[in-house]
Parts: C-alpha cells; structure tokens; sequence
C-alpha cells in the first residue's frame, strides 16, 4: 500500500513539475487491416501526420506495403512545412515546396 501511495504521489508531482508549453495529442485516429492500415493524429504546437499503407503483391511469394502520407510542422523559423510521400519498393520519396528537386 505504502508503494502505491509513493508511485501515486511521484506521478502527482510529476504532473504539476511538467512545463506548461508541453505538446499534447488534440486528435489521434488509427486502424490496422488485414491488407494494411491507416493512421494520423495532430498535436497542440500545430504538427500533423497521416499515413496509409496497403498490401501490393510484387510478384507470387512477394508481398509489400505501398505507403503515402504527409506530415505538416512548424520550423525553428516560424514557417509551417508540410511533406508528402510515398514508400513502395522504389524507394521513400519526399516532396514539399523546401525540399530541393533532385
């Protein structure tokens, strides 16, 4: 009892010593398929991520996930970035407006 006590209060005081600016999860949604998934979420300071992922047979005993998504956040700078993607078996392959073109 004594332990649940000291564990109950550490996590109190824990709590209230946290910083005030701490970035909290406002929105998460997730779901795991049989072929795939798809999950975002989006946090206080403005940062979002989306993902998708499907199955694709690349052939009769070779299976891969084809995966597309963005993620948006505010810089060091001020600006907000957004990124979109894709991950398939050519690669992860980045774009957005601050991202040099190859």
């Amino acid at each position: 009892m004594k332990c649940v006590l000291l564990i109950a209060l550490l996590s109190i005081s824990m709590c209230l010593a946290a910083p005030a600016d701490e970035v909290q999860i406002v929105k998460q949604e997730s779901q795991v398929l049989a072929d795939g998934y798809n999950f975002s979420y989006e946090t206080s300071d403005g940062s979002k991520q989306e993902q998708q992922a499907t199955l694709k047979k690349l052939g009769p005993e070779e299976d891969a996930l084809q995966v597309s998504g963005s993620y948006t956040y505010v810089g060091d700078d001020g600006q907000t970035y957004t990124v979109t993607y894709t991950a398939n078996e050519n690669g992860f392959q980045p774009q957005g407006a601050h991202i040099p073109h190859v």
